[in-house]
């Protein structure tokens, strides 16, 4: 057994092995005035997660379906390639990239923190 999850790319931040791809742990702010990425932090154990904030309300999926359609944008990936793994009521969430590869990780990671800096 190991340590603990595994992580993708060398800085893999919060991007997880999972057993359909890569599990990506965030942080999200509902009813923000504008969607955007603001970067990586850490939980309170100190494991990496992704703080994004969305426009759209906290109510009926809403604020789910936003996170999901900034992803895919910022990581260039179809919509239908993420769903929310946990979180759907929280302000915590795992997000799923499917049939994302470890070796991806770096990529992927690189494409997030180009959009944080986009602020």
């Amino acid at each position: 057994m190991s340590g603990g999850p595994e992580k993708a790319g060398e800085k893999g931040a919060g991007l997880r092995s999972h057993p359909e791809g890569l599990a990506l742990t965030l942080k999200v702010v509902p009813g923000a005035k504008a969607s955007r990425i603001d970067g990586w932090e850490e939980d309170a154990d100190g494991s990496p997660l992704l703080r994004l904030r969305v426009s759209a309300a906290p109510e009926k999926g809403k604020a789910n379906g936003a996170v999901l359609k900034l992803l895919a944008k910022s990581l260039g990936l179809p919509a239908g390639r993420l769903r929310v793994l946990s979180g759907q009521t929280g302000r915590t969430k795992v997000v799923l990239i499917e049939d994302a590869q470890r070796q991806e990780g770096g990529a992927l990671t690189a494409r997030l923190e180009a959009a944080a800096r986009k602020k």
